[in-house]
């Protein structure tokens, strides 16, 4: 009897000794929580000075494989930080010297055959709509040159209160401007110590989650990586598409239009819709019938199926399970939630959270409760 009461005692006192301190373990998830709430907190607050912070991590994270491939090629650190900046600045600005002008062109065109394109609709579209259901639009020409005097001095003074606001708010356009040329400057510096960075931020994991943090930030560069990879080579293969394919349908300005839906394809839906219209109304102002009009749309019904039947789950989908959905709404949460900053924030933390996500998967299938059941 006092042999059993003994070993119960000492059965007891293991259990004390072994169990941590549930107040000590409270307070820790208590400090954790506020610490993680603070710095919500402190992101919102300086949302808007971290944006050109945060987008140059991002060109900087982009950037990095290359300036390290130059690195290793015995090419200076900082020299390939800065080869990398122009390499960027030069191909954006030889995109923006190709589409400025074939779209000044298109606008011109565009009212250039305007008057032309009103009295085609007014001779074929009206009288099919009086017809059919009863509707008459004043599309005669002009009717509409009396509406547009009639509201030309309304115009004239909306312009002279927007140049008006524009004065007043010129703190803002030299904020903008300031962030503009703060951007390459932070790139600069992150391409250049970028090795350095991350090897401080590791040194200050606590030991005993270091592989694991380690093992996970792994994976959200690869995901983030394939993602980014993939979605490039998506949109230089429809840009490519795109462009040739309207101008076989013999489109007059296939190439800008081409390109800036391949280069809008980024933005699920969004760049095929805004391609389609600009190509339609392109097609509707060289008057070559409904021909034209159907070509285009057949080529960009292709486009569509050939994104979302071929390219996307080939380049994108599979490789990293993060679905089209699921970035459109992390596009639009975060946006919602954290405005143009949220947009950059979107990708890297849906990342990081399908990682979570199959890290917890993990631990479940090789939980007592999954193997059990």
């Amino acid at each position: 009897m006092g042999a059993g009461k003994l070993l119960k005692t000492r059965i007891l006192a293991q259990m004390t000794e072994d169990r941590p301190d549930n107040r000590t373990q409270r307070l820790q998830a208590l400090l954790w929580l506020g610490f993680a709430a603070a710095c919500v907190w402190l992101l919102l607050a300086l949302s808007p000075i971290l944006t050109p912070f945060l987008l140059a991590a991002i060109l900087a994270y982009i950037g990095n494989p290359a300036t390290g491939w130059l690195a290793r090629h015995r090419v200076p650190r900082p020299l390939a930080a800065l080869l990398v900046i122009l390499g960027l600045i030069g191909a954006l600005t030889l995109l923006a010297l190709t589409l400025v002008p074939l779209l000044q062109k298109e606008v011109g065109l565009i009212a250039e055959r305007l008057p032309a394109t009103l009295t085609l609709l007014q001779t074929k579209l009206d009288p099919w709509l009086q017809k059919r259901l009863g509707i008459d639009l004043p599309l005669d020409p002009a009717s509409f040159n009396a509406l547009v005097r009639k509201n030309q001095d309304a115009a004239q003074q909306i312009l002279g209160h927007v140049l008006t606001t524009l004065g007043s708010s010129g703190l803002a356009l030299v904020a903008f401007v300031a962030n503009l040329l703060l951007l390459p400057v932070v790139m600069f510096y992150l391409l250049k110590d970028w090795d350095s960075l991350l090897h401080r931020i590791e040194d200050l994991i606590p030991r005993r989650f270091h592989n694991l943090a380690l093992r996970l930030a792994r994976e959200v560069d690869a995901v983030l990586a394939e993602f980014l990879r993939g979605q490039l080579a998506v949109m230089l293969l429809l840009a490519l598409y795109y462009s040739l394919g309207l101008w076989l349908a013999g489109l007059e300005f296939a190439l800008p239009v081409g390109l800036l839906t391949g280069l809008l394809i980024f933005i699920p839906y969004v760049g095929f819709a805004t391609g389609l219209l600009l190509a339609l109304v392109a097609a509707l102002l060289q008057f070559q019938g409904l021909g034209l009009v159907l070509a285009v749309a057949i080529v960009y019904g292709g486009g569509q199926i050939l994104e979302s039947v071929v390219l996307t789950p080939w380049l994108v989908g599979e490789r990293i399970g993060l679905h089209p959905v699921a970035v459109i709404f992390a596009l639009m949460a975060f946006g919602q939630l954290f405005g143009f900053f949220g947009i950059l924030i979107a990708l890297p933390a849906s990342a990081a959270l399908l990682v979570g996500l199959r890290e917890l998967q993990r631990h479940y299938k090789a939980s007592p409760f999954y193997l059990n059941s």
